[in-house]
């Protein structure tokens, strides 16, 4: 399974920013959905700042696994940006499009590997604080390692922004999980994002979250945190997800990698 997607991710901080997803993290795997099976959550993320609050409440992703190795995916959310003074605007929000391909498998003694493109469409109102009004990208690359209850997975990508004032930013992180019992796993996370505006700040946070599956097709996925040195004050991940296809998936096979918590947990 996934361990899943930009999945939502991050917030927007001053302004919306593409979402990054590995849920319940903001760091992926490159593990995607396994082929002709689905993964649908119901989620919602919030973000507080020192002058507000944003997030999605709630938005919906979709991933679905087209070939062998590779998956298409879908976040489509109801957004929201709450400041301290002014108008508090709810609606929808920026739609994110995206593939994972794994180009390597995991082998004894080296991680798998994959990339997950990701586009942020701006269907998302600008003059509202509910989109960036300009196409964004992301390109990363994701490693991911498993050994017995424990899987390492991590790795970095560059965002294009484009727009007045934005910068092209970087993003890097790592999740550290352990399946703790056969339906539940815990995981940490730590990760930096670079500036994504002029005179902006950057990111070093971190992450702590749970996936608990309470059948092969249904699970719970959160995750809570902060920054350690930036503008995030907390940060909050919630999802619901369905899991299906042909054959099943079961649930210790779904968490190897992070969307299999924090994705899939994907991440």
């Amino acid at each position: 399974m996934d361990k899943k997607a930009f999945l939502l991710a991050t917030a927007l901080i001053s302004g919306p920013a593409i979402v990054l997803a590995g849920p319940p993290f903001l760091t992926d795997d490159p593990e995607p959905v396994d082929y002709r099976h689905w993964e649908f959550y119901i989620a919602s993320q919030h973000t507080r700042a020192s002058d507000r609050w944003s997030g999605t409440a709630p938005h919906f992703e979709l991933n679905y696994g087209v070939v062998p190795n590779v998956q298409l995916h879908l976040i489509a959310p109801l957004a929201y940006n709450a400041p301290n003074e002014g108008h508090t605007h709810y609606g929808y929000g920026d739609t994110e499009l995206g593939f994972k391909f794994r180009f390597i498998p995991e082998m004894e003694y080296l991680p798998q590997a994959g990339i997950f493109p990701l586009l942020e469409a701006p269907t998302g109102s600008e003059s509202d604080g509910l989109g960036s009004g300009h196409v964004q990208v992301f390109l990363p690359l994701w490693l991911q390692k498993g050994f017995g209850d424990w899987t390492i997975y991590g790795g970095g990508g560059y965002g294009i922004n484009p727009g007045a004032d934005n910068e092209n930013w970087g993003f890097g992180g790592l999740v550290v999980q352990m399946q703790i019992t056969k339906n539940g796993l815990l995981g940490a996370e730590a990760y930096h994002r670079t500036p994504m505006e002029t005179g902006g700040r950057g990111d070093t946070g971190f992450n702590i979250g749970t996936v608990i599956d309470f059948t092969v097709h249904q699970h719970l996925l959160f995750s809570a945190g902060r920054s350690i040195d930036g503008p995030t004050d907390s940060q909050l991940y919630l999802a619901y997800q369905f899991t299906f296809g042909r054959g099943g998936v079961e649930p210790s096979a779904f968490h190897k990698g992070a969307q299999d918590p924090w994705r899939e947990m994907d991440h």
